[in-house]
This record gives structure tokens, sequence and C-alpha cells, in this order.
């Protein structure tokens, strides 16, 4: 069941029921533009989707897995930490900004943070977020069958 993100009212709910985000990690990324080319080689070359859905797993018996799904997307920044360190998030933010909703992967970020973080930053016009039970491990959630 999708629960989504419409007030900070909800934010505060979201972020107490994953603890925050501590001690997670960013699994998977998947992202559907809303463009693509036919079979006949016309193209279709607007972004109308714009869909980004991300997999965080964590180390809690309750809700260890969750899909965020960014509708609208606005901003992705990825930034992947050096290889030589470790990537768990120990903290995030969740902010409604300039009628969006941007996830960061650190905590105690302000609106005014936001443009300057160097982490990963994601905003979108919604957001919507369930849990998915049974799918912990390495195995990827994200399969590409036809």
């Amino acid at each position: 069941m999708w629960n989504k993100i419409v007030n900070n009212e909800d934010i505060n709910d979201f972020i107490k029921t994953v603890s925050g985000f501590h001690d997670s990690c960013i699994k998977e990324m998947k992202y559907v533009s809303g463009a693509y080319v036919n079979e006949d080689l016309s193209m279709h070359p607007i972004n109308d989707k714009r869909i980004l859905k991300v997999v965080i797993q964590r180390q809690f018996e309750h809700n260890s897995m969750i899909e965020m799904e960014f509708i609208g997307l606005n901003k992705l920044k990825l930034c992947h930490v050096d290889e030589n360190y470790t990537c768990e998030i120990l903290d995030a933010t969740l902010i409604l900004k300039d009628d969006c909703i941007c996830w960061c992967d650190c905590g105690g970020l302000s609106e005014s943070d936001i443009d300057d973080y160097d982490g990963t930053v994601i905003c979108a016009s919604q957001f919507r977020w369930r849990a998915i039970e049974d799918c912990m491990g390495n195995k990827e959630y994200f399969d590409e069958k036809v």
C-alpha cells in the first residue's frame, strides 16, 4: 500500500516510521523519463513522466526495505561516497520546498541548505512510499523484465 506525503505532518510521521533513515543505505534506483523511440524510429522526446523510484534498506526489523517514489522529478543530484568510505545513511531530511518535496541523505538541513548541499538530493512534485516485504539482501528489486 502506498503512503502519500502531502504535508509536514505526513513528513514527520514518515521520518519517525523509518527512524530518520538511521542505519540505512540506498540500494537501487529506477528512473522513467517518459521519452522514447518507437520501432519505426520516430521519437517521443518529451520527459512527461519523470518518475524516480528509490529502494532503501535499513538495519531495522520493521520496514526493513522501503520504496520511495518521486513523481514529477525536478532534481536528482546523486553523489556517491568515495569507495574508501562506507555509504550508510545516518539521518535524512525530507522537506517541502517551493511546491515540491525534497529528500536529502543528511539530517538537519533547512530549505535554504538544499541547493548548496554536496550530498544526494532528490526533489519532485509528489512523493509516496511503501514498505517492501521479503526482499532483503543483494538481489535486485527492479529486475529488467520486458
